[in-house]
């Protein structure tokens, strides 16, 4: 069996880039969000469900209407969260796939929101990457071309890192501190652990 690590961190928390040193040293890293993208396009009961809720106009050339859905669930949290409820279901079992066949070892899941979704509990361990909410602010708006005000309205979507703290078994500091010592640190606690 492989020991499941999710790894999460706020939007511009610099999850990607920690998981991108893990691969290096390589250890295989499941990516949640780009999973879930080829998903939302491939699998058919995602895409029958989508259509179901939203209408067919969510897929165009077999492809999902990212704007239309995004206007459709940005307003309305139930609608939200049936869509969660509809994909994340298929992407868990999805990255339990992807951990079978790298077992046994160390199997990383990236995900956004593993907390909010309370997928964390799947896992064997849990990691938060966190940085001063400026420095996100910064990053997110550098990286993908928003204003600030758009970051800070994807920012209150999910939760507080306080709030992840409390459920996280490590956390990364990605403010300045040397991320390798840490990275270090914590291939030695996961070892001590499986």
């Amino acid at each position: 069996m492989a020991f499941k690590v999710g790894i999460t961190g706020g939007i511009g928390s610099g999850k990607s880039y920690v998981c991108q040193i893990l691969e290096k040293l390589n250890y295989p890293v499941y990516y949640s969000d780009a999973a879930s993208k080829i998903l939302t396009d491939t699998h058919p009961i995602i895409q029958q469900g989508l259509i179901d809720l939203v209408g067919e106009e969510v897929y165009v050339d077999g492809k999902l209407n990212k704007p239309f859905l995004a206007s459709k669930i940005f307003q309305d949290d139930e609608l939200r969260m049936k869509v969660n409820a509809l994909i994340h279901p298929i992407v868990r079992q999805d990255f339990s796939d992807f951990a079978s066949s790298h077992s046994p070892g160390i199997v990383f899941n990236e995900a956004a929101i593993l907390f909010e979704t309370g997928a964390f509990k799947t896992l064997d361990f849990n990691v938060l990457v966190t940085a001063d909410l400026e420095i996100r602010i910064e990053r997110t708006m550098m990286r993908d071309g928003l204003s600030r005000e758009e970051v800070l309205q994807r920012i209150a979507k999910q939760w507080e890192d306080e709030k992840k703290m409390e459920l996280a078994d490590f956390v990364i500091y990605n403010d300045g501190r040397p991320l390798l010592e840490q990275i270090d640190q914590l291939i030695l606690v996961l070892n001590q652990r499986m």
